[in-house]
């Protein structure tokens, strides 16, 4: 039994789902719209304020919780969006924003520019912090993630581009004499 696919997911005031017969999902709210087509065997039923999703067997027992976890995650990006905060550590490095694009002094001899995807958000509100938003759960991540491998942080002083909840572990470097 999926304990995830068998959750229901409750609409926020002002959200809408509407579902196709060739099972793709389109969720309308304040922030914007998503859409997912999702496999045949998902039967997605919309009530009022809720959705329910079923599985006519426990051959798509694990594409159950997915899919339960994608319309969830377009709910919350249709109504309050999504966000991933970066920080920058390192004396030396900094960010800052040309247009709609990412600039990174990171080190190298050259600037890193990180261009967004489309209906993706980037902002700098200082030189050492990066904040990503978006209504779309996965191109937020990808982006953020995009941009922590430009310079990943490393373990003895911990300097590279974090996420700002994200806690680095410390090496303890030479023992010298």
């Amino acid at each position: 039994m999926s304990r995830i696919g068998n959750k229901v997911i409750n609409l926020p005031a002002g959200v809408t789902c509407t579902v196709a017969a060739d099972n793709t999902a389109v969720v309308k709210g304040p922030k914007g719209e998503l859409s997912f087509k999702f496999n045949s065997e998902i039967k997605i039923v919309v009530e009022e304020t809720t959705i329910t999703l079923t599985r006519p067997n426990d051959n798509v027992k694990a594409l159950h919780g997915t899919s339960r976890a994608v319309l969830a995650n377009m709910v919350k990006g249709v109504s309050e969006g999504f966000t991933k905060k970066l920080e920058i550590v390192g004396i030396g490095y900094r960010c800052q924003m040309r247009g709609t694009n990412l600039v990174l002094n990171m080190g190298y001899s050259h600037e890193v520019v990180i261009t967004p995807e489309e209906g993706v958000k980037i902002t700098a509100p200082d030189a050492l912090k990066i904040v990503v938003e978006g209504i779309d759960a996965q191109k937020v991540g990808q982006t953020a993630a995009r941009i922590r491998s430009v310079r990943e942080p490393e373990p003895y002083k911990g300097k590279g581009i974090k996420y700002a909840d994200e806690v680095i572990r410390r090496k303890e470097g030479k023992a010298g004499k």
